[in-house]
């Protein structure tokens, strides 16, 4: 099997870099997919910056991948070569706890394999991620997808969205439901289409008037400055669900006086340090809820993407060459991105050649 380039971080302090690997040989029920895109998670630069504290290096990031197959397995029968797939967060599971059994692998209870700074159950190997012209899958964890989308904006879907989408399905949201998007970035943005193709009413909170007609265009019914006590004020006990994407350490309970009786709030970002702890009486005087929830398991996946497929929705992105990775971080710090950037894995090939 021929080299694959990529780029990867040495250590938590050095810039990513070309890097080199040889993939392992594919087993009976591998895929071996080109990789022809692949988008930026905030996941990536936490990593590669072992902020997380459980990088193994040399690091390759990157898990919303989209590529063609070019090769499989002796006894693979999912994917033909030349189909246009998917590979999301994680790449394998131990396949029989009850997470697995239920179609939860995020939730496998002896931990899932990620796509990158995971541990391959086979051969003890740390699994390379998306920044590289090629990886190798076992099919179960490799996704179909739909021909009528724009296949980079697609890329971001296999964290972005799966991770928006889950939650929203877990909680039914519908037509009838006011539901709130706390955060307009790669999470938020995904979360304002999806809410919206599910025929909810959708509000979008955030502390930048900036965004307010961007949110609008995006689907969301009403932007809300949620730093405006005013404004929010004019929502409370009107919520039926709230997912809140912002990864930033803040005031939960502003949020969770929004809620419904029985409402949930679900968070899906993880903040460096935690939030302050919420107040439990607005949470005992109207049985609300504070939930959370982690990306998806392999078939809601392929349903999200179905989905999005149905509804022409994919992400709003920012092509970039693999070159320009370090400068996409910095830039993502500073929220500098709508909504979320995406290489394109051809310029690393080009810079290989």
């Amino acid at each position: 099997m021929k080299i694959t380039h990529a780029y990867a971080a040495q250590d938590a302090k050095a810039r990513l870099a070309p890097f080199e690997f040889q993939p392992r040989e594919l087993r009976a029920n591998d895929v071996l997919i080109e990789i022809l895109f692949c988008g930026v998670c905030h996941s990536d630069l936490h990593q590669a910056r072992n902020e997380w504290r459980n990088t193994v290096y040399p690091v390759v990031p990157g898990h919303e991948i989209v590529g063609r197959v070019a090769a499989v397995g002796t006894e693979s029968v999912k994917y033909q070569i030349g189909d246009i797939v998917g590979v999301g967060c994680l790449v394998d599971s131990c396949r029989h706890c009850p997470g697995c059994q239920e179609g939860l692998e995020q939730y496998c209870e002896n931990g899932f394999v990620g796509t990158y700074n995971g541990t391959d159950r086979f051969d003890g190997t740390t699994t390379y991620g998306g920044y590289s012209s090629q990886i190798v899958v076992h099919e179960d964890f490799v996704l179909r997808v739909p021909e009528n989308l724009d296949l980079a904006g697609v890329a971001p879907l296999l964290c972005a969205g799966i991770t928006t989408y889950s939650p929203l399905r877990h909680w039914k949201v519908g037509p009838g439901q006011k539901v709130g998007i706390v955060g307009l970035g790669g999470l938020g943005h995904m979360g304002v289409k999806l809410a919206h193709a599910m025929g909810a009413k959708v509000v979008l909170f955030t502390t930048s008037p900036s965004k307010v007609e961007d949110g609008k265009r995006l689907g969301a019914d009403e932007v809300v400055i949620s730093k405006d006590a005013e404004q929010m004020a004019q929502h409370a006990n009107s919520f039926d669900f709230i997912l809140n994407t912002v990864a930033a350490q803040h005031d939960l309970d502003q949020f969770t006086n929004l809620l419904k009786r029985d409402g949930t709030m679900t968070l899906v970002g993880v903040p460096e340090h935690s939030h302050p702890s919420p107040a439990v009486a607005n949470l005992i005087f109207k049985r609300r809820a504070i939930a959370g929830s982690l990306i998806g398991g392999i078939a809601e996946t392929q349903e999200m993407l179905d989905f999005c497929g149905k509804h022409g929705i994919t992400s709003d992105i920012e092509m970039i060459d693999m070159n320009y990775i370090n400068e996409a971080y910095e830039r993502m710090l500073k929220s500098d991105v709508k909504y979320r950037f995406v290489i394109d894995i051809k310029s690393l090939n080009k810079q290989a050649a």
